[in-house]
């Protein structure tokens, strides 16, 4: 039960909840809030059931770009495995910091590119944060992360404990990221993202047409690439959002269905 990915998603997500209740930075805030239903909706299919509907897809897409990389390189990715002479505790080490500046750079590309952002800006109409928020976003983009990922991340060849162990600490930080609580790090900031940081990133009138915050795990992205903005003070933005999306409809079905819905 330990190892399954399902099993911490639910342990993460109690601990998420309970800690809000007991000290929350928004003590007025409310657990049940518009949209809440449709959150544990996105929170079950694009953490538990996605792996069941795409895998199929998925285990295409991978097969497809195996067969790409040993076309170009004459080698057979799985044969490289380049962390496999490393210990546990360091192939995960190695794994979560370049899994976490490759997201880094999708994020971007999630605010930079146009149509990407048409798929992102899901995630974005989320006007009251919490922890749950974390998995408010649309499927297709697990397609986009996993794909621009697979070829560098199996490069590195992992143990799949490890990989677990990155994914899990990943999803712990993104909800951390969200959730309703006043954690900064103090000088940690300049390493590790957190609340006081990430709630700036949703920041409806933010002046920078792509944003800020990037990072999920390691908020030194945003600090060396220019990204970053935290202020040092408790302050909040004054509205979380994105530019018109009061024109963003909330039904679940048009959402889910996007791109089509938007095409049609």
């Amino acid at each position: 039960m330990v190892y399954s990915y399902e099993f911490w998603l639910i342990v993460l997500s109690i601990a998420c909840l309970i800690a809000e209740r007991i000290k929350p930075w928004r003590p007025d805030q409310q657990v049940v809030r518009p949209l809440l239903g449709q959150d544990v909706f996105w929170l079950l299919f694009n953490g538990i059931l996605f792996g069941i509907a795409f895998g199929p897809f998925l285990k295409l897409l991978y097969g497809g770009l195996d067969r790409v990389f040993e076309y170009m390189s004459g080698v057979n990715i799985s044969n490289i495995a380049l962390l496999d002479p490393l210990p546990f505790w360091a192939q995960a080490g190695v794994l979560l910091i370049i899994a976490d500046f490759l997201e880094w750079c999708i994020h971007n590309a999630l605010h930079r590119n146009a149509l990407l952002w048409q798929i992102h800006r899901l995630h974005h109409s989320i006007r009251t944060m919490d922890w749950i928020g974390n998995f408010r976003f649309h499927w297709s983009e697990i397609i986009l992360y996993q794909s621009a990922k697979y070829l560098p991340l199996t490069l590195l060849g992992a143990r799949w404990e490890a990989i677990l162990l990155v994914a899990v600490f990943s999803t712990a930080v993104g909800f951390l990221n969200h959730a309703n609580l006043n954690v900064s790090w103090g000088p940690l900031r300049y390493v590790f993202n957190s609340p006081r940081m990430h709630i700036w990133h949703h920041d409806k009138d933010t002046d920078r047409p792509a944003g800020y915050n990037f990072a999920v795990v390691f908020s030194f992205w945003d600090w060396i690439f220019g990204t970053a903005y935290m202020p040092r003070d408790a302050r909040q933005p004054v509205r979380l959002g994105f530019k018109k999306d009061e024109e963003y409809s909330d039904n679940l079905v048009w959402r889910f269905l996007w791109p089509a819905s938007a095409v049609f």
